[in-house]
């Protein structure tokens, strides 16, 4: 039997959408707290108890952490036009060399919206 493993983390950013018309308000520079959620697909190692250990996640997220983290994010390469669905495919990219069993990441750019990718 499987297990999907969830953590997820914070980060506070600005951003601004060129691609929109200039009178749609998310075309100029606005700020979100931005909550992703990565979710791991895989098996019970059975002398640990657990798919994988949580500092482990933490550890391979840190350094996109800090390159997201209070930073604007149309000036991080990849990330030139920062919708929630292009974030989360770059973040995916960027985890998915190092942990293989990563299933998907969810970006929530308010309380009320959520964007996953991939969806299989």
């Amino acid at each position: 039997m499987k297990y999907e493993l969830k953590q997820h983390f914070h980060i506070e950013s600005a951003r601004f959408l060129p691609n929109l018309p200039k009178n749609h308000p998310c075309a100029s520079m606005h700020g979100h707290s931005f909550k992703i959620i990565l979710t791991l697909l895989g098996d019970l190692d059975p002398q640990l108890g657990w798919v994988m250990d949580y500092h482990e996640i933490s550890k391979t997220m840190a350094p996109l952490l800090l390159l997201l983290d209070h930073k604007i994010l149309n000036e991080v390469p990849g990330l030139e036009n920062p919708t929630s669905e292009l974030l989360a495919k770059w973040i995916y990219e960027k985890v998915l060399v190092k942990i293989q069993m990563l299933k998907s990441v969810s970006i929530m750019e308010t309380t009320n919206t959520e964007c996953t990718y991939p969806i299989n």
